[in-house]
């Protein structure tokens, strides 16, 4: 018998987090632009606020910027040109204990859901200080396996 075995994470065991220092995003597309982006520059978007329970069942409003836009900001196809082969598009979110959540860009798209999904940078008007300084939230999900912590980059693939 074969077995493989995974080194799980701190977001897959909801641990407490160490705090680390992250002061960059890395948003790239494939057959678009790569970008590096600071809390300034998130800052331009438009912010949006949530209402979710937390990991704990805890219900808070979070409130940062929609992925659609920060990806549309590095060419990522949506809206009218999410059509076609761009169907096959997803999102892989990076944290940075390795950690990795993916998204088909049609959960993103408002032409195809009313789901929102968020990188946020605040809960409740404070920073997420050990879980951050970004975390992806989505709303309507019943499990949070794909609300990722400490996010270092976002990365538009295809699937071929």
């Amino acid at each position: 018998m074969l077995f493989f075995v995974f080194p799980a994470s701190a977001q897959e065991k909801h641990e407490p987090m160490r705090p680390v220092t992250i002061t960059e995003l890395s948003v790239e597309v494939e057959g678009g632009k790569t970008l590096k982006m600071r809390a300034t520059d998130l800052a331009k978007l438009n912010r949006k606020e949530v209402k979710a329970k937390d990991h704990d069942g805890v219900e808070a409003t979070y409130s940062g910027y929609e992925l659609r836009e920060i990806l549309a900001g590095a060419g990522a196809k949506l809206g009218k040109d999410l059509k076609g082969p761009m169907i096959a598009q997803y999102l892989v979110v990076e944290a940075a204990d390795g950690y990795h959540a993916v998204y088909s860009l049609t959960e993103l798209d408002p032409d195809f859901t009313d789901k929102v999904v968020i990188l946020a940078d605040l809960r409740d008007g404070k920073a997420l200080e050990k879980i951050g300084p970004w975390q992806v939230i989505a709303t309507n999900e019943k499990k949070h396996a794909r609300w990722v912590r400490q996010v270092t980059a976002l990365k538009v693939r295809l699937a071929k």
